[in-house]
């Protein structure tokens, strides 16, 4: 019994080191949040998920499209999502630290050359057209204004003709929503002074607007807004960030534009909730921009992803938009091992192993010692009936005797039969018997009784050495 429950005990435990190693090998699936659903946000995500489970990596993504950036947002603040595609001037989840930015959007301001506007004040008693790509564009626009204390008044597409020309109060701006299309034939009929978009540089969407407007141009040549003041704008609206739109982006000839220009932007992210395990948030950042070109292939946009700049591991974890310490692992090269990932489970399990095994080896030894109790009992009373045969009077009690011995010898080869007894205790027990059944037999023989049972003497030595082969 003793063997079957060691190698059920045995069994057990390797197969708590087998679910130990399934559980800690098994990829890590994490729910990433994706708006708006058919931006090119969620088809890079669709792209680096499809990737991962390809390569069968050690991190998966379980991709959940929302229709808007906002509510993309909002399911990492409410914890229904791991990762989330977020635009922090749209909506900054209390919880979200950045992974990567996915692409910048900038605010791009193109006017005729003729218009002489060269910065945001200049606009003052100006019409501003603005291609509207997200319906966070006007907010923006309306925020960057009132800084420099512009107030804007805003003229829809549908309003009569005449009133989107109407002259703009002193300091006051006429903000006219336009379609792309729409640019061209707009400032051609005067009916905007500049064009605004917030788009990527590098974009299609800002290229076709530059063009639109360099269309409409008297001479066909434009000019660019600078935002100089970026650092200053940041301090008023942190979820906002400093974009240099470096020279000949647009191409052209000459050159557009024809020196960089500085204005600001918003940014597309990928964000985690903050109790997201940092090393599963360092491989999905890992894979992310080492996959970034076979991702570029399904979605062009993985072209313009990038880290977010910092300068120390301190700055990124408490810039104004904080960093995954994931992340930062990875971009820091810092990445854990399986030892640093886990030591201070194997410290504590051989701080408490060394104690638990000394608990069990006293266990151990309590319940040998309980064991025993049984064996001793029964040496005990064999010493006892050795005294007792002595002073033995008559037949009657040395009967007595020999049942009551030969109900011990019967007690002790019961438990043998369940469990090992060492040899020098079953030296000892047949010592012992041996002494009583001689110490018997010279009472009997005192009294001329009959003569000692040897047969008997000798079947109980030879059932109480049945244990010999388990013996040490």
């Amino acid at each position: 019994m003793r063997r079957e429950w060691l190698l059920v005990l045995v069994a057990l435990g390797l197969a708590a080191v087998a679910a130990a190693i399934v559980y800690l090998s098994r990829p890590n699936t994490l729910t990433v949040a994706v708006g708006p659903q058919d931006g090119p946000e969620a088809a890079l995500i669709e792209a680096y998920a499809s990737a991962l489970d390809r390569a069968r990596e050690d991190v998966r993504l379980k991709v959940v499209r929302y229709g808007d950036v906002r509510d993309s947002a909002l399911a990492l603040q409410r914890n229904k999502a791991d990762l989330a595609v977020v635009r922090p001037d749209v909506f900054l989840p209390e919880n979200g630290l950045t992974l990567a930015i996915l692409h910048d959007e900038a605010l791009v301001i193109a006017a005729p050359e003729a218009a002489d506007i060269d910065d945001i004040p200049a606009l003052a008693r100006k019409r501003l057209g603005i291609v509207v790509r997200h319906s966070a564009d006007l907010p923006f626009l309306t925020n960057l204004l009132s800084f420099y204390d512009l107030v804007p008044d805003s003229a829809g597409e549908d309003a009569p003709e005449a009133e989107q020309a109407a002259e703009a109060e002193p300091g006051h701006v006429v903000v006219v929503p336009l379609k792309a299309g729409d640019v061209t034939a707009a400032l051609t009929e005067k009916r905007v002074d500049a064009v605004a978009v917030i788009a990527s540089p590098a974009s299609k969407s800002a290229a076709a607007v530059v063009r639109a407007v360099e269309l409409g141009s008297p001479e066909r040549k434009i000019g660019f807004v600078s935002i100089p003041d970026g650092d200053a704008i940041l301090q008023r609206f942190p979820e906002l960030q400093s974009v240099t739109i470096p020279a000949g982006t647009f191409g052209g000839r000459p050159k557009r534009p024809d020196e960089e220009v500085k204005t600001v932007g918003a940014s597309y992210r990928l964000m985690a909730r903050g109790t997201v395990s940092r090393v599963a948030v360092a491989s999905a950042t890992q894979h992310l921009f080492e996959w970034r070109s076979r991702l570029a292939s399904a979605a062009p946009v993985a072209k313009l992803m990038k880290a977010p700049d910092f300068d120390t591991t301190v700055a990124a974890t408490s810039a104004r938009l904080p960093n995954h310490p994931g992340a930062v692992d990875y971009f820091e090269r810092e990445q854990q091992t399986f030892l640093d990932r886990y030591e201070d489970y194997i410290y504590l399990f051989a701080f408490f192993g060394g104690t638990i095994g000394s608990g069990l080896a006293w266990l151990g030894q309590r319940l040998a010692r309980k064991r025993r109790e049984r064996v001793d009992f029964v040496l005990d009373r064999l010493l006892d009936i050795m005294r007792e045969v002595r002073a033995a009077t008559s037949t009657t009690e040395l009967d007595a005797i020999a049942i009551e011995t030969d109900g011990l010898v019967a007690d002790v080869v019961c438990y043998a039969r369940e469990r090992s007894i060492d040899a020098r205790t079953v030296s000892a027990l047949i010592l012992a018997v041996d002494g009583v059944h001689a110490a018997i037999a010279d009472a009997r023989r005192q009294a001329n009784e009959v003569e000692p049972r040897t047969a008997t003497r000798n079947r109980t030595a030879r059932l109480l050495a049945l244990d010999l082969p388990a013996a040490e």
